[in-house]
């Protein structure tokens, strides 16, 4: 593996400080965010981030720690700048307890727009019984590295123009396989894989899994399709803490109708335990 970057601790990270929220003590539930330009496509906020915003919001309003499952939809874009997260407690149990939220900003009328509706399961994942019984497999890909950075890119190379900020805050190493697309020859397979950290080399955790199954580039890429491809509805189902180190992630594209496609992860740990699954909608946009 490369040389890894200094590491900063959970807790102590970009992400972290980035995916902060205050309550408001006058408003029990309500907390107060500031979304950073740091994990921008273009103008647009990742929409994992913003779920990770949202999901730090529940943790701090429900009594367990961790999203075993959460579901999005995004309503409108998001902007960088403040945003209010309001959380409600729907059911607390011993094992699991669930809740929803939306996050909302100001728009240029000063008018409060939702901009994300969340519901969620939340548990607590170091107490989940070690029983696992699966079929599935961790994606066959070469080693991290073997696999290519957006360094490795020439200049100009790929679908987007402009600046994504969000690459200088990840550690993203794809496999060749599915990099041609920023050659200009897409596989059309509708496959993306890679090995994902944080920059500065903070482990992964429930939150910034959350992040990972949509942090790569969209499988639309490997389609041989340019543009933008926001995001609709993201469900995430969170099954382990991941051990320390970069997570491979895959995902993969079966239908693209209507302009709409969805896109299935897994994430796999370094001990090849699969720690995290998604399914997403998204909207195809041509450039």
């Amino acid at each position: 593996m490369a040389d890894a970057p200094a590491r900063a601790a959970i807790g102590d990270s970009e992400f972290d400080r980035d995916t902060a929220v205050v309550a408001r003590p006058d408003e029990p539930g309500t907390y107060d965010a500031g979304l950073s330009a740091g994990w921008t496509i273009i103008r647009a906020v990742n929409g994992g981030y913003l779920l990770a915003v949202v999901a730090r919001a529940l943790r701090a309003a429900l009594p367990h720690p961790d999203p075993l499952t959460i579901t999005a939809h995004y309503l409108t874009a998001s902007e960088p700048g403040p945003a209010v997260v309001r959380t409600q407690t729907v059911r607390a149990g011993r094992s699991m307890s669930t809740g929803q939220a939306s996050l909302y900003q100001r728009d240029a009328e000063g008018r409060e727009v939702e901009r994300i509706r969340v519901i969620a399961g939340y548990g607590d994942l170091a107490a989940l019984p070690d029983d696992v019984r699966t079929s599935a497999k961790p994606p066959l890909m070469p080693a991290y590295g073997d696999c290519v950075g957006s360094q490795d890119a020439p200049p100009g190379a790929g679908p987007v123009t402009g600046s994504t900020a969000i690459l200088d805050r990840l550690d993203l190493r794809l496999d060749p396989a599915t990099a041609g697309w920023a050659l200009g020859a897409p596989s059309g397979a509708g496959e993306m894989r890679g090995w994902l950290g944080l920059a500065d080399g903070r482990d992964h955790d429930a939150l910034s899994l959350l992040l990972a199954v949509d942090a790569l580039p969209p499988t639309a890429f490997d389609l041989g399709l340019a543009g933008w491809v926001p995001t609709v509805e993201l469900t995430v189902h969170l099954r382990a803490v991941p051990a320390p180190g970069p997570v491979r992630v895959a995902i993969s594209t079966r239908n693209l109708a209507g302009g709409l496609l969805e896109e299935d992860a897994e994430v796999w740990d370094s001990q090849d335990r699969l720690v995290a699954q998604s399914r997403q909608l998204a909207r195809a946009l041509r450039a």
